[in-house]
């Protein structure tokens, strides 16, 4: 379990006397990097030469709004040489602050403006400060052609988030979502898809909750992070390898990992990924638009054998419930599925099947009581209220596909002892409709939010 801290100020004078011992600490704590932000010129000078001495440590550099006043071509030739230094990654931090107002309003936009164009024209992600001039930052944002970056020490709303979001921007979350008064910030906090999630220190300000009033540093981004597991019902180790994965890939930082996985851990249960083959094209499905859900990998290079998945499971009792999801539709191994389903029922293990109930069209038979006694829960993908609003969201490539998810759900119940409906909840989807055809076919019903995943 390994966590990135995506901003954090070691140049400053907090640190001269015992970097080494917080730099430990943060190791000690599963700390892999830091992205170090120059908080001034001079600190961007001192993030360099951090960069270089230490292998843990990366940095941005830039001119921050309440220094915008300073800023000349001489600070921005020498900001594109460090730029050009190998540990450097990102430029930053630069934005708008209106709550100090250190540097003229108009001169922050323009400063904000021009470092923008930098970045876009390097291809850069940058960091963005914003502080009482939301609605300033994302008209500037908007209108500037970038779309990779993060929102550092987010603090906004969610009409803030949206707009980010819809850039491209990620968001990161510091100490701040760890106050009991921060319920605004919380509730935001467990509405950021998986794949923009970022985390910080902003050290030596802001310190978690119990070191609140404290000097933080790097290695209480653990802090951060176990709030935003709970505020989003996932463990502390799924954080950790979400946002660091996010950190990697935005940053372009450290190894990621080059192999699809087959069976991967969220919460307490396994998912099996036994194909990225699929009966549906779902406009709204995740891989096409990523290889990862929750950090894990789920791109494969080949379709894994029965034995490589047992290995992969070890013993079906150390999860909930293993389920049968992946990137793709599991009932298209039918087989090899039957097989490992009997294989983890007689060592005692619980199993789910996911799916988008196409099962008995792809096999052109009733395949549901081959799955008596070897699935103990099935979650079949409904989507839509009727077939015309099917064929336009789910786009199928099986024939009269509707009626067939139809069938399916109401012939799953008299074999499998859990039977659950799910529903994306995104436009055109009569939901209540929906709720309907799950409670006439005597089935559970489930809502799941368009970008939640896993």
């Amino acid at each position: 379990m390994t966590f990135i801290d995506t901003h954090c100020h070691l140049d400053m004078k907090e640190f001269r006397e015992d970097l080494p011992e917080v730099l430990d600490r943060a190791v000690q704590a599963g700390v892999e990097y830091v992205l170090n932000v120059g908080s001034d010129f001079k600190g961007c000078e001192r993030t360099v030469d951090l960069a270089r001495n230490h292998t843990m440590i990366f940095g941005a550099v830039g001119i921050h709004p309440h220094d915008a006043k300073t800023y000349d071509r001489d600070k921005e030739e020498k900001i594109l040489e460090w730029l050009e230094e190998p540990g450097m990654v990102a430029l930053g931090e630069i934005g708008l602050d209106y709550h100090y107002d250190h540097s003229p309003r108009d001169v922050q936009r323009r400063v904000f403006e021009r470092q923008l164009q930098i970045a876009v024209e390097r291809d850069l992600p940058v960091v963005i400060h914003s502080r009482e001039a939301e609605d300033e930052t994302m008209r500037i944002l908007e209108q500037s052609g970038l779309h990779k970056g993060v929102m550092h020490c987010f603090s906004g709303g969610e009409e803030m988030a949206e707009r980010a979001l819809a850039l491209g921007l990620h968001i990161s979350f510091a100490g701040p979502v760890t106050f009991k008064n921060a319920q605004g910030l919380k509730e935001v906090a467990r509405k950021i898809p998986d794949e923009r999630l970022l985390i910080e220190t902003d050290a030596p300000y802001l310190s978690p909750v119990p070191y609140r009033g404290k000097r933080n540093e790097p290695a209480r981004v653990v802090e951060t992070a176990r709030v935003l597991a709970s505020l989003r019902g996932v463990g502390l180790e799924d954080i950790a390898r979400i946002t660091t994965v996010n950190a990697k890939r935005l940053f372009g930082i450290g190894e990621m990992p080059e192999e699809g996985e087959i069976a991967y851990k969220i919460r307490d249960n396994l998912y099996l990924n036994l194909t990225n083959r699929c009966s549906n094209v779902c406009g709204f499905c995740v891989r096409f638009h990523t290889d990862y859900v929750k950090g894990h990998n789920l791109r494969l290079s080949r379709e894994p054998s029965l034995e490589e998945l047992k290995t992969a499971i070890g013993n079906p009792l150390d999860y909930r419930e293993v389920v049968f999801c992946g990137y793709g539709e599991p009932l298209l191994r039918f087989e090899l599925l039957k097989d490992l389903a009997l294989w983890i029922k007689k060592r005692g293990g619980r199993v789910r099947v996911n799916t988008n109930g196409h099962g008995n069209l792809i096999h052109g038979r009733n395949i549901l009581p081959e799955l008596e006694g070897l699935v103990d829960s099935i979650s079949i993908s409904l989507n839509a209220h009727d077939d015309e609003t099917y064929r336009k969201i789910c786009r199928p490539r099986v024939k009269d596909a509707f009626k067939g998810v139809l069938e399916f759900i109401r012939e799953a119940k008299r074999y499998i002892p859990e039977v659950t409906v799910t529903v994306v909840d995104m436009e055109g989807v009569d939901l209540d409709a929906c709720r309907r055809i799950a409670e006439d076919s005597g089935v559970r019903f489930r809502l799941r939010r368009l970008d939640s995943v896993g």
